[in-house]
């Protein structure tokens, strides 16, 4: 890690910015595999199912560095939960991919101080509500414009609108505060300091300096909202019958491939385990990375 001249900050290196893409990766993609393993309940027009563990990458996100846990955790759900499973479903994986990645990346930002609840109880909550939402208005755009035919859930009014706004609130009130807020708010002010120096790293105090302005910018609003319309594209584009280019993966593994992607997952973690275990003892005393 270096301290940067310019504006007195602590700058993460190559191979730390890689070490936080892998752990993400692996960390979220095993976290995946525990979710496929986990039943599904549903009371009437409530379902109580675990969506996502969406507060591993927000972890790294605030702790470390935003852009390469969202990353990491994106890429971790396609290679993990999607390809090694057999399910790689084409182009509408883009849409997954970038939601995921720009709802962590921008709740990560939001945190300039992981030792205020208040930040960290706001970001969880932005994770999840940028995730949820950007797929609600697209799946709403898909009935209203005739790409997807409108699905009835018994207990709810025969409403896009409704049907879509009820999963909305019912996502953020159960992942969003289950595997959202409670996790954050219970470990980030635990681990915040003590497993940094495990990656050779300082915490982020440089943050608490910045600012909110300093990264919503009309520029970043610009990139944000392109990302989204080319996600929504993507999914309209793999709903329809047009086809530009089709690269679908399926196979049918059985239970088999529920293992496998795990146990690649572990092995990669284990390697970059062992891979910062041995850089740490390469390293003179109270030098980092």
């Amino acid at each position: 890690m270096r301290l940067s001249a310019t504006n007195q900050r602590w700058e993460l290196t190559s191979q730390q910015k890689l070490m936080i893409f892998i752990l993400s990766m692996s960390l979220y993609g095993i976290s995946n595999m525990i979710t496929e393993l986990l039943p599904e309940i549903r009371i009437g027009p409530v379902e109580l199912k675990v969506e996502y563990f969406i507060f591993i990458p927000l972890l790294f996100a605030i702790l470390f560095n935003p852009l390469y846990a969202a990353l990491g955790a994106s890429v971790g759900e396609l290679v993990f939960g999607e390809l090694l499973l057999g399910q790689f479903g084409g182009i509408s994986e883009l849409e997954k991919f970038i939601q995921f990645s720009l709802a962590i990346f921008v709740a990560g930002m939001l945190v300039t101080n992981p030792r205020s609840k208040r930040q960290l109880a706001f970001a969880a909550y932005v994770a999840i509500g940028i995730d949820q939402l950007l797929g609600t208005i697209v799946d709403i755009a898909k009935v209203y414009i005739g790409i997807e035919d409108l699905e009835a859930v018994p207990g709810l009014p025969e409403s896009i609108l409704a049907i879509e706004g009820f999963s909305f609130l019912n996502a953020m009130i159960v992942s969003g505060t289950l595997f959202s807020l409670l996790p954050t708010l219970y470990l980030v002010p635990r681990l915040y300091g003590k497993v940094e120096p495990l990656l050779g790293m300082k915490p982020r105090d440089g943050r608490e300096k910045s600012s909110i302005a300093e990264f919503v910018t009309p520029r970043f609003i610009i990139i944000a909202i392109m990302l989204a319309a080319i996600a929504a594209a993507a999914e309209f584009l793999a709903e329809s019958d047009i086809e530009l280019f089709s690269w679908e993966w399926e196979a049918d593994w059985g239970s088999s491939a529920l293992w496998i992607s795990l146990g690649v997952a572990l092995v990669l973690l284990v390697a970059v385990s062992l891979i910062i275990r041995s850089r740490r003892k390469q390293q003179p005393k109270g030098e980092h990375l």
